[in-house]
């Protein structure tokens, strides 16, 4: 996202909260709390996790085929066009702070892992799918389409990553589920624990000269019951966040005090992200267009296309 270009200071924040596991109003509920703690205490930007509402169904990583739990899922998944999302839309407008939020997006019977930006009017501004579900969460979640690429938008106060790069982002929300410490002698990736994934952010951090609002989520063992991944090697135990706010050179500026429930505020200055882009601008004066570039489609795929009579005779003719 891209803050109106008079702004220079803006205060943000990032939850580090659990969701209410696989309930919708629940974790409704709780979002409409946190959007107006956050904007008491001066916050023009909100972010939450990934699949905040109704939480990460970490199932999956344990077993890929749970009906009851997939049915479930899918049925407290949030719809765009919903009350749920209007009470959302709403707290945003009444606290007068722009969100973004992490939710599996309900479509018809299917879901997508999803991220919506909603301004300080209640409106959402820009909505995107995640291009391509990560391993086992294909099991449950579709692909995106085109129109997710273009996903930078300027707010009222505040190859893929290179496409998002070339739209001047400023603020950059990357949104986790819940992340296991990395064991040292595991089989495990590092790259998929809280710490490899934190090194992810700063890395984008340092590649876009962004600031990062890295949001994490923290999953007890109420959202282990729910979901019944007791002694799983992935959120098989319960886990704190680690979430936090990264500046346009890789640094973290501010992060948790604990690994239970928090929200992290800071004052974050946007002239930082251009003195970074003075060094080296990936998408600007260190690019070099005339050798390397990038082709994109922004259009959205949906499964029933109806094309016109004059358009296929165009394309006839061509």
């Amino acid at each position: 996202m891209s803050p109106a270009a008079n702004t220079s200071v803006v205060r943000v924040a990032v939850t580090q909260h659990e969701p209410v596991w696989l309930d919708l109003e629940g974790t409704v509920s709780k979002t409409c709390s946190i959007i107006e703690e956050a904007s008491k205490a001066g916050a023009k930007l909100v972010a939450f996790p990934e699949t905040w509402i109704p939480g990460y169904p970490a199932w999956f990583w344990d077993r890929p085929v749970d009906f009851e739990l997939g049915i479930r899922y899918v049925q407290n998944s949030l719809k765009i066009e919903s009350p749920e999302m209007k009470l959302i839309c709403d707290a945003a407008a009444s606290n007068k702070i722009s969100v973004s939020l992490g939710f599996s997006e309900r479509d018809g019977d299917s879901v997508y892992i999803s991220q919506a930006l909603i301004n300080e009017d209640g409106e959402i501004k820009m909505r995107r799918r995640k291009m391509k579900p990560t391993h086992m969460e294909r099991t449950i979640y579709g692909d995106g389409s085109g129109d997710s690429l273009a996903n930078v938008i300027e707010l009222p106060g505040p190859l893929l990553k290179y496409f998002t790069f070339s739209q001047h982002e400023q603020i950059h929300v990357a949104g986790w589920p819940p992340l296991d410490p990395f064991v040292e002698g595991s089989s495990g990736f590092w790259s998929m624990s809280a710490e490899g994934a934190l090194n992810h952010s700063q890395q984008y951090a340092i590649e876009s000269q962004s600031f990062v609002l890295h949001a994490t989520a923290v999953l007890t063992d109420a959202g282990i019951d729910v979901m019944r991944t007791k002694g799983s090697p992935i959120m098989g135990i319960p886990l704190g966040g680690c979430s936090a706010i990264i500046g346009p050179d890789g640094r973290v500026l501010k992060k948790a005090n604990t690994g239970g429930e928090e929200l992290i505020v800071a004052d974050i200055d946007l002239t930082d992200a251009t003195k970074a882009k003075l060094f080296a601008d990936a998408s600007g004066h260190y690019s070099r267009p005339d050798l390397l570039w990038l082709g994109a489609d922004t259009t959205r795929k949906t499964v029933v296309r109806v094309q016109k009579r004059a358009e296929r005779q165009t394309e006839a003719s061509e």
